[in-house]
């Protein structure tokens, strides 16, 4: 009942920002990249032919994604939209979970707090929080910093029995900070209240003025539990993920403003599993490591990605992926393709082979 009382708060929350028609406006090709107008659901197009792309290979990819439990399915190239598809049951207009591809709508909105000077990231995650915010004594404490919460190299104990949880008592010490990486969910949840105590306002208040109401996406955060899940139509994650191929730009405006944090975000941020910046996910690299497991695998994330792919990955497959080389962006949202997996999953690797059928 909890549960079922969530989603009928977002649907009602989010009614009055979901329209009726989501309409497309042809366009000539540009390799400029395209941004949507704030206030109207227009967007401009380019067709498969017009890009020369394979156009036999489209209806086999949308019956793919189709039989996959898709729910939505979007192809930008140069911020236009080429492919929009909803099945199974949504619509354009449907709010859909991000899982833990939003922890990169958290990352963002802490490099926009740093850049307005309320937060450093290489400070002590209890100069934000009130010391005692986990089970170290203080000297432990005082090692973690915000930065080893955006690498998920904080070395919490993630054999605690709930590592959502965010309450002192499941924050124990295990290993020394930056020196393990683990995808302790706990550990980065507790990221909103950091920003939340550095800006001196709820997170959410925060993100909707200095991120999402600036680039025309709409969204709620909703809490389930310990955990904060961020659902929105799926155009909205488009434009997040146009918003980062621009480097944190949207046309003139910079909504960022801090190219050097954008970098270090989208990079790999530490040696321990060089397929992850802060919170984002990296292909390209020689190595990664996966939510879940401590073991650390030999190849890339997605080898039928490009190399210089960046994604936010969420639970049951919620696929945000960015390719800068290509200014190609491509969203998938809906059920889980089959593994039921945190992040990544072989549904990406998947993907892509049918993805390039039709690009390539």
């Amino acid at each position: 009942m909890k549960h079922a009382f969530y989603i009928f708060w977002i649907l009602m929350s989010l009614f009055n920002c979901a329209s009726e028609n989501n309409p497309i406006d042809e366009a000539p090709i540009s390799n400029d990249l395209y941004f949507p107008p704030i206030n109207s659901n227009s967007w401009q197009a380019q067709t498969v032919s017009e890009l020369a792309w394979n156009e036999a290979a489209l209806q086999p990819l949308l019956n793919y994604v189709e039989n996959k439990g898709t729910k939505a399915f979007l192809i930008l190239k140069n911020g236009k939209m080429v492919v929009e598809w909803y099945g199974n049951g949504e619509d354009a207009n449907s709010n859909l979970p991000w899982n833990s591809a939003a922890k990169t709508l958290v990352a963002f909105t802490a490099g926009i707090a740093q850049k307005e000077a309320f937060l450093n990231i290489n400070e002590a995650s209890n100069t934000y929080l009130e010391s005692g915010w986990s089970n170290l004594i203080l000297e432990e404490e005082t090692q973690i910093t915000v930065w080893n919460h955006l690498t998920m190299t904080t070395g919490l104990d993630y054999t605690v029995p709930n590592y959502n949880c965010t309450d002192p008592e499941c924050f124990t010490y295990m290993n020394a900070p930056g020196s393990f990486w683990y995808y302790h969910n706990g550990a980065y949840t507790i990221i909103h209240d950091i920003i939340a105590s550095a800006v001196n306002t709820e997170f959410s208040n925060y993100f909707n003025t200095k991120l999402r109401n600036k680039i025309g996406m709409q969204g709620v955060w909703v809490p389930f539990g310990y955990y904060k899940l961020y659902y929105s139509n799926a155009r909205s994650m488009a434009r997040f993920a146009l918003l980062n191929l621009n480097k944190g730009e949207w046309g003139d405006d910079a909504i960022l403003g801090d190219a050097d944090y954008f970098e270090a975000m989208t990079n790999t941020s530490q040696d321990l599993n060089k397929a992850y910046g802060y919170l984002w996910w990296l292909n390209g690299k020689d190595s990664y490591r996966g939510p879940g497991l401590t073991l650390e695998f030999q190849g890339e994330l997605i080898p039928n990605a490009p190399d210089d792919l960046i994604a936010g990955l969420g639970k049951n497959d919620q696929k945000m992926y960015i390719v800068p080389s290509q200014n190609l962006i491509v969203i998938r949202m809906g059920d889980d393709a089959g593994e039921s997996l945190l992040g990544p999953s072989s549904f990406d690797n998947d993907l892509w082979a049918e993805i390039n059928k039709l690009i390539n």
